[in-house]
């Protein structure tokens, strides 16, 4: 089966999965863009609990994703990376990635899906998983897709997400467990940063 995939800043594990385990992976261009949804957020955990990290945008929801830019607004780059830094600094594999993802916080990136991308090859390379992967050149309308294509936009969100019963989320280790039990789901930068080249294990 092929899936068909929003595109995502530093995505959650389920999207990652999906990645893995599909024959191929279509990665949509041409929807709407939605605030509150994983194309402009990620969550983490963090000594205080779960933390939302919000990229923010300089269009309204109106536009297509492909055509949304990022803002330099309140400093985010700065503001995010602090916190990744933060939550992580004593997860095991912190050290080994931080170089690799440092420089998404240094470089201005104008568009927020050539960003995601960039991040989602980055991702890939990290977790040594080989999937193929492309973008549409329209929008797919759930009346039109293929038989083979298994949508999965609506599936992987924030709030109120459709039944996924493939995704089953695994315990692995937290830093933060201890005090607020495990947190499943979460960005893909939780699990490789306590996982580390181990993470691939989770997604299989």
């Amino acid at each position: 089966m092929r899936s068909l995939l929003s595109s995502t800043y530093f995505g959650p594990i389920q999207w990652y999965q999906k990645l893995q385990r599909s024959e191929a992976s279509l990665i949509e261009r041409h929807e709407n863009f939605v605030k509150q949804t994983y194309r402009n957020r990620m969550i983490i955990a963090t000594a205080n609990g779960l933390q939302a990290l919000t990229i923010p945008t300089t269009h309204d929801t109106s536009m297509l994703m492909k055509d949304i830019r990022i803002s330099d607004h309140a400093n985010w780059r700065h503001v995010h990376w602090n916190a990744l830094a933060s939550a992580y600094g004593e997860s095991p594999f912190f050290p080994y990635y931080q170089d690799d993802i440092r420089p998404f916080y240094e470089k201005k990136y104008e568009f927020l899906f050539d960003f995601n991308l960039e991040i989602t090859h980055k991702m890939i390379e990290l977790l040594d998983i080989r999937p193929t992967l492309s973008l549409t050149e329209h929008y797919i309308s759930r009346d039109t897709m293929s038989a083979d294509l298994v949508d999965y936009r609506d599936a992987i969100r924030p709030k109120h997400p459709l039944p996924d019963e493939d995704f089953v989320p695994r315990r692995y280790y937290q830093v933060y467990e201890h005090k607020h039990g495990f947190q499943p789901n979460l960005s893909i930068l939780d699990l490789l940063f306590n996982e580390g080249n181990e993470s691939i294990l989770y997604l299989i």
